[in-house]
């Protein structure tokens, strides 16, 4: 029983940080009805960005706190207006493209950047290990569930009742119309951008804080995208539950089936969903045109 609940404890944590990406992904879907291939390597930057501000500020919590959410926010709106906006208006294959080939140039700027090593965040807290019932566990593993769940209930009043989630809710849903309202799309874009980049990358920064920063961390954004399918690329708040549901059952399927299952488990499971569900468990209908 008790290997149980150490399995199921580390699938919500890994499948938190997979939801966190995960939701990244929905964002700039739900607002451009864009699929960032990109997503992966931009949690990426961000997880050594922060590492890069921890070495040079001595692990101070709030500065890398604070900087890493800058330096995401600026990631996703240079993204936005250097990249994705010239594309408006052009197909979605060629703007998907796009983002394939952003991801091979985050992919490559680390190595140039920084370098090909693992390292560890080491922020001063984290890596403690709290007792919870004879179980131990990372405090780090414990803040990211706390930040998923706060975060899922924070967006799903944004989009309910800021007049800002509404208007990226109208431009989803038609932005032709959503313009002779006069909300200015590309506005809206920029905005999806800047927080899709910092939800993803506060799951890497969780991630590395929880184990390592290598360059490795862009596979992270192909571990999340089945859990954005799973809840449905047009829902963020499934998104975030496809991800704990996700790392849960890896972890489970890791445990008693066999390590090799671990990286098939996510997959698996959203084959069997799609079949049934092909827009989702949590996502509308109208997922099936794209």
């Amino acid at each position: 029983m008790q290997y149980l609940i150490q399995l199921l404890i580390s699938g919500l944590a890994i499948g938190a940080i997979y939801g966190l990406i995960a939701m990244g992904f929905a964002v700039i879907y739900k607002s451009t009805g864009l699929v960032n291939f990109a997503q992966g390597e931009m949690t990426m930057i961000t997880a050594y960005i922060a590492w890069t501000i921890s070495t040079t500020v001595s692990g101070n919590v709030f500065v890398v706190a604070v900087g890493a959410i800058l330096a995401a926010v600026l990631l996703g709106l240079i993204i936005e207006r250097l990249v994705m906006r010239p594309m408006l208006g052009e197909s979605v294959f060629a703007t998907v493209m796009v983002t394939i080939g952003l991801a091979v140039i985050l992919r490559s700027a680390i190595n140039f950047i920084w370098d090909a090593y693992p390292h560890g965040l080491d922020i001063g807290m984290g890596r403690g290990i709290v007792h919870l019932g004879g179980i131990g566990v990372r405090a780090g593993q414990i803040a990211v569930i706390a930040t998923l769940l706060l975060l899922l209930a924070a967006i799903w009043a944004f989009f309910r009742y800021s007049k800002v989630g509404v208007a990226m809710r109208a431009v989803a849903a038609d932005d032709r119309t959503a313009l002779l309202m006069g909300i200015s799309a590309t506005r809206v874009h920029a905005l999806a951008w800047a927080a899709s980049s910092v939800i993803a990358g506060i799951g890497g920064v969780f991630f590395a804080l929880s184990y390592d920063l290598s360059p490795a961390m862009f596979q992270l954004g192909l571990k999340a995208f089945p859990a954005t399918i799973l809840g449905g690329l047009d829902a963020v708040l499934g998104s975030g539950v496809g991800g704990l549901l996700i790392g849960i059952t890896e972890n489970l399927a890791g445990g008693y089936i066999g390590s090799g299952m671990k990286e098939v488990a996510g997959f698996a499971m959203i084959i069997i969903v799609l079949m049934i569900r092909p827009f989702g468990i949590f996502g509308e209908r109208d997922i099936e045109r794209v």
